[in-house]
């Protein structure tokens, strides 16, 4: 069981390292290295040997290896991100990158993406240096870089060129998980993630005659690709459910008592009440058009013009993807892949997910834990390269009103001291028994 210290440091090293301005905007415009000192030295006191790693200098990644007392057991890998996404200050509340406590709630970008378990594994860890606790099976620690990008100077390139330090695991668990949803009704749902869609970010390219704006023009390229972006945009994707959804909508629907009707899951989501947000952006592909670019006078008809989509699919749904996409842009506009990972899924009825689910009732004794299915994606999509299945497990217990999800890359990310002393508790106690 985790100390009182344990307690105070992971609000501690959420708030410091919140203080740490990891901005990651994109393009490699980001210096995660002193981030990763200062875990690695935190590391470093508990008695193991953390390396740091970089493919650019700056983009640093910190990887440890806590020996687990049963050598013939598989390793386990912890991952964390140090980067953020940017902060404008000018519209929060309080300076995002203070670490500031106040009211009982560490304020600052990354407190709940993805600084707060980083903290917690820290925390953790040196808990079990002052007890003397080793794990029964191998962990190792990742502290990444470039997660809120490409990964590419992150995982990706962890994965890729330093594989051998990741030997022997089968199985991982990240962020984005074991949270509080509170449905409105009393009841308490811990989601822990156990499949993400895949990442399909597009560019498109509509390609036409060049022209004076004052001239009939039918082969405008702007034309062309507005009315690709607007086919895209309306499309309306049809349902397809993954082992990791359905087992989502089978046991929400058991809490509610009604019928896991999987034929018609539009009117099933409707019977879940605000319970449904955890499922229904899981249940198709999705394609939101976001960026436009074209034109550089507005008396001149380029003979180019660009836009990007925000793709996502699910696990065994890619091909459908590419195909409805084929279509939808049509022959006067070509798309490609500007950056693409793969949908994971992952089992449920293994020890792994019992165990989880274990340590989030034992704190929690009134909670629901049920699998989900992440919208988005996290560094699990680069680790899966090596084999290794990802789950999405950070534990926080909130207090109702506390909107998490909106929190992610929001304005005014917070999250309750209280979150963090039950989370410590809880990954201690998973871990454990891991």
């Amino acid at each position: 069981m985790t100390d009182g210290q344990a307690r105070d440091e992971v609000v501690r090293f959420t708030s410091d390292l919140i203080r740490i301005d990891t901005t990651n905007r994109g393009g490699g415009d980001c210096r995660e290295r002193p981030a990763a000192e200062y875990a690695a030295a935190l590391l470093a006191e508990t008695g193991v040997e953390p390396v740091l790693l970089e493919r650019t200098p700056g983009r640093t990644n910190v990887v440890a290896r806590v020996e687990g007392s049963d050598p013939s057991a598989d390793a386990l890998l912890l991952h964390g991100h140090l980067d953020v996404v940017p902060a404008e200050a000018a519209d929060w509340s309080v300076h995002p990158f203070s670490g500031e406590v106040r009211d009982g709630v560490v304020w600052g970008r990354g407190a709940v993406d993805m600084k707060n378990m980083d903290a917690m594994i820290l925390a953790v860890l040196r808990a079990w240096a002052r007890e003397g606790v080793r794990p029964r099976r191998d962990l190792v620690i990742a502290f990444t870089a470039d997660e809120e990008a490409s990964a590419a100077d992150g995982a990706g390139f962890l994965a890729d060129r330093h594989p051998h330090l990741f030997e022997g695991c089968t199985q991982a668990v990240g962020e984005s998980g074991a949270f509080t949803f509170h449905d409105g009704a009393g009841r308490r749902i811990y989601p822990v993630a156990a499949g993400e869609r895949g990442t399909g970010w597009l560019k498109l390219t509509a390609r036409g005659r060049a022209g004076h704006g004052s001239k009939v023009n039918r082969e405008n390229a702007v034309t062309r690709l507005a009315a690709a972006v607007a086919r895209i945009g309306e499309h309306v994707w049809p349902t397809r459910l993954t082992p990791t959804v359905t087992a989502a909508l089978t046991e929400l629907a058991a809490l509610y008592g009604v019928d896991a009707d999987l034929d018609d899951v539009d009117a099933l989501l409707g019977k879940l009440g605000p319970a449904a947000a955890l499922v229904e952006a899981t249940v198709r592909n999705s394609a939101n058009p976001t960026m436009l670019d074209a034109g550089y006078k507005v008396n001149v008809i380029p003979g180019e013009a660009a836009a990007f989509v925000d793709g996502r699919y699910l696990a065994g749904a890619e091909d459908e993807f590419r195909a409805t996409l084929d279509e939808l842009t049509g022959p006067d506009v070509d798309w490609e892949f500007h950056h693409r990972e793969v949908a994971l899924q992952a089992p449920v009825d293994v020890p792994l997910y019992a165990q989880m689910r274990a340590a989030v009732e034992e704190f929690a004794p009134d909670a629901h834990v049920v699998p989900y299915c992440m919208s988005g994606g996290t560094d699990a999509k680069q680790f899966s390269r090596l084999g290794i299945t990802g789950y999405g497990f950070a534990p926080l217990e909130l207090p109702e009103g506390f909107d998490y999800q909106a929190l992610f890359h929001g304005v005014d990310e917070r999250v309750p001291v209280e979150a963090l002393h039950f989370g410590v508790r809880v990954l201690d106690r998973f871990l454990r028994t891991a």
